[in-house]
């Protein structure tokens, strides 16, 4: 199943007006059913998470940390290359022929900074691929606590990033991609690039950015009772120090939030109403709005954290991922100086 790159965006991209004799459509039908879907897989975590053997390992991250998974299988349409960088191992997905090397997008995978990179990371590489025209995928699988706390992630994200540079990638080319901690990752990367007077990426994605590690957010309060997968405890791995260890937790490079963003390029957010993380974003995206920044905040109703994973099989992922399509083709349009008014509103005016 292929994204139709004809379907954009945010539902009110889709909102249209009705009455009520008016019959739902195939589409309308499909849209619930899997938003109905949506609200079963809802249910399963928050049922996985409530079991007294299972949650706490999930929710703690040991699952996570300690995920063995087969070796993927990489599609016959894709090429991908392992590349050893000087602390840690990276991977490039390009498309096996033809490919488009207009632009890059550099992943930095979720995980909590104490999960590796997991075969879904390359299953996301493959969607950014396919939403991005062909365009190349480069993932570092950077270090991870407890055996490598901060600076460890940021010191691999800016290694995979001067490897860009030096393999002729252009800044103003490469769009930085992360979930979770690889959203942070992605913007505590920025925030290094701009205090040390380098030259800034494309543009942001960033799905369910863990922004704030000392958890300060209101949502850690009011999302506390309905987050699925981090709710109900307080040992979960958005509490756990491990990465931070004895370092200050409002550190910009550690918790973006407390960062300037003066100069940032465009950004795009999605994220779930019912995470714990949801002020994570919506702050993030009131202080970079502040800043000058052109901002996409998209807050996905009864959503959960990085919903993104289910790719095309929930209504809503599945538009997730078109919307970073749109601001993908956005960015070129910005690029070569044809992005209409218009343009500029639909993607970065209140929704």
């Amino acid at each position: 199943m292929s994204l139709d790159a004809k379907t954009q965006g945010h539902p009110k991209d889709q909102l249209k007006e009705t009455t009520t004799e008016e019959k739902p459509t195939e589409a309308s039908k499909e849209e619930k059913k899997s938003s109905m879907f949506a609200a079963f897989v809802r249910d399963m975590i928050a049922r996985m998470t409530a079991d007294r053997l299972i949650g706490p390992k999930l929710q703690n991250g040991e699952i996570r940390k300690n995920l063995v998974e087969p070796p993927w299988k990489c599609p016959s349409c894709f090429h991908l290359t392992q590349i050893s960088l000087k602390q840690c191992n990276a991977e490039l997905l390009s498309l096996a022929q033809n490919p488009n090397i207009d632009r890059v997008i550099l992943q930095l995978h979720g995980g909590g900074y104490i999960g590796a990179m997991r075969n879904k990371y390359r299953s996301f590489a493959g969607l950014y691929n396919e939403i991005g025209g062909g365009i190349n995928v480069f993932t570092p699988d950077y270090r991870v606590a407890p055996e490598d706390p901060y600076p460890a992630a940021l010191e691999d994200a800016l290694e995979a990033w001067q490897w860009l540079l030096q393999t002729g990638c252009q800044p103003g080319r490469i769009v930085v991609a992360g979930d979770s901690a690889g959203g942070g990752l992605a913007l505590a990367l920025c925030l290094y690039l701009k205090d040390h007077g380098m030259e800034l990426p494309e543009g942001l994605i960033l799905m369910s950015p863990w922004t704030d590690l000392t958890a300060s957010g209101e949502s850690y309060e009011t999302n506390y009772t309905l987050d699925p997968l981090f709710g109900n405890t307080k040992e979960s791995m958005i509490y756990n120090r491990d990465y931070v260890g004895e370092e200050d937790p409002t550190n910009p490079y550690i918790s973006p939030l407390f960062g300037s963003y003066e100069g940032f390029p465009p950004m795009l957010i999605q994220v779930g109403s019912i995470e714990m993380l949801l002020s994570d974003s919506t702050s993030l995206a009131k202080k970079a709005k502040e800043a000058g920044v052109k901002v996409r905040l998209s807050v996905y109703e009864g959503m959960f954290h990085v919903f993104q994973m289910g790719e095309l099989m929930l209504v809503e992922s599945k538009k997730a991922w078109e919307e970073a399509g749109k601001f993908l083709r956005v960015l070129d349009r910005r690029r070569q100086e044809a992005l209409s008014v218009q343009d500029e509103e639909d993607m970065y005016g209140e929704l």
